[in-house]
């Protein structure tokens, strides 16, 4: 009789099983992304060698700050704003143009280029850098994804006249080797960690629930009808007398 309890007691039952099964494939998921951002670090971290020709390809398009605004006291400001929502744009001419169909024909337009749009996890992101003087000129919006099927949250810059196009030349003056071996195991692992189920377990088990605490932080006041232009003081004076109110 005492064994009989003995041999029950150390059989498991078919939840804990179930439960031992789903720690296993956890722990493998968890492995296999840990993987994945070390060979994606490992890619980042290779160093470009330079080319003995370099060559053209295309033109490349990107925001500069306007002369007018350059030569001002604000200048630096606006500049250190522009680094890090600049955007870049490659074609083959310096046109920048692109193919649409018009009442039935094709015609060619200019291909539109804006500003980047801040995230709001960005936002938040102290690595980001961005200033509490700097967020003065940006305005928060809300729009809805249809990928995602919910609303969010994003900041865009409120004076896009401060800066233009500027096109140059794209030259190809480095190239960075390609290591196979390393391709073929990250392109392994991204098709694995791609899959529906794959993706929500390590996004509930490594990152938690969406819209944490974390990330409700309140936000600035951001002032919509207020316009800088039409002050005397400067874009740094203003930001200042915003954070002494």
């Amino acid at each position: 009789m005492e064994n009989d309890n003995l041999l029950l007691s150390r059989l498991r039952s078919v939840r804990s099983r179930k439960r031992t099964i789903r720690k296993d494939v956890i722990k493998q998921i968890r492995k296999k992304y840990k993987r994945s951002e070390e060979l994606r670090d490992i890619k980042r971290n290779i160093p470009w060698i330079p080319l003995d020709n370099p060559y053209q390809r295309g033109f490349v398009r990107f925001f500069v700050v306007r002369d007018d605004v350059m030569r001002s006291q604000d200048g630096e400001f606006f500049e250190g704003i522009l680094k890090k929502i600049n955007t870049y744009m490659y074609s083959e001419s310096r046109q920048f143009l692109k193919k649409k169909r018009k009442f039935g024909k094709r015609i060619y337009v200019e291909k539109e280029q804006k500003l980047k749009r801040i995230s709001s996890w960005s936002w938040n992101d102290p690595k980001f850098g961005l200033t509490v003087q700097e967020r003065q000129y940006f305005l928060k919006y809300e729009e809805y994804c249809p990928h995602r099927k919910c609303n969010e949250v994003y900041y865009e810059f409120t004076e896009p006249w401060r800066f233009i196009l500027r096109v140059k030349v794209n030259m190809i003056t480095h190239y960075k080797p390609v290591d196979f071996e390393l391709e073929k195991e990250y392109a392994e692992l991204e098709s694995y960690l791609s899959d529906h189920t794959v993706a929500g377990i390590v996004h509930k088990t490594m990152y938690g629930k969406s819209n944490s605490w974390r990330t409700k932080k309140e936000d600035l006041h951001l002032i919509k009808s207020r316009k800088y232009i039409n002050c005397r003081m400067s874009a740094t004076e203003i930001a200042e007398s915003f954070m002494d109110v």
